[in-house]
């Protein structure tokens, strides 16, 4: 066994943690993912996204649905009021009329 001086030992050292690094216990850990599985998970996390954006869309667009049939409703009632006020408005200026008519004969 060749016997190395001291400054040696230290270079020894380094090299050696750089070449068994990654070897834990028994296995050797993967050191990078492949180019398939970066653009896999990309995928996923790009259509998990897609899916967050069209599940917020859905949900507003059952908003609007929902503010435009209640607009819709007001707007029946406002028109069935004028309606019933203009009914009103007509009795009324009717009977004005008959009474200066009346009132001037």
């Amino acid at each position: 066994m060749p016997i190395y001086p001291k400054k040696n030992c230290r270079y020894f050292r380094k090299h050696r943690a750089a070449l068994f690094d990654g070897i834990e216990e028994g296995g050797i850990r993967a050191a990078a993912y492949s180019s398939r599985e970066i653009h896999e998970h990309e995928n996923d996390q790009a259509m998990d996204n897609l899916h967050d954006t069209v599940s917020t869309l859905k949900r507003l667009t059952g908003d609007i649905h929902e503010e435009v049939e209640n607009h819709n409703r007001m707007l029946d009632r406002m028109g069935n009021d004028m309606d019933a006020s203009r009914g009103f408005l007509s009795g009324t200026v009717d009977k004005f009329k008959m009474e200066i008519l009346q009132g001037c004969i």
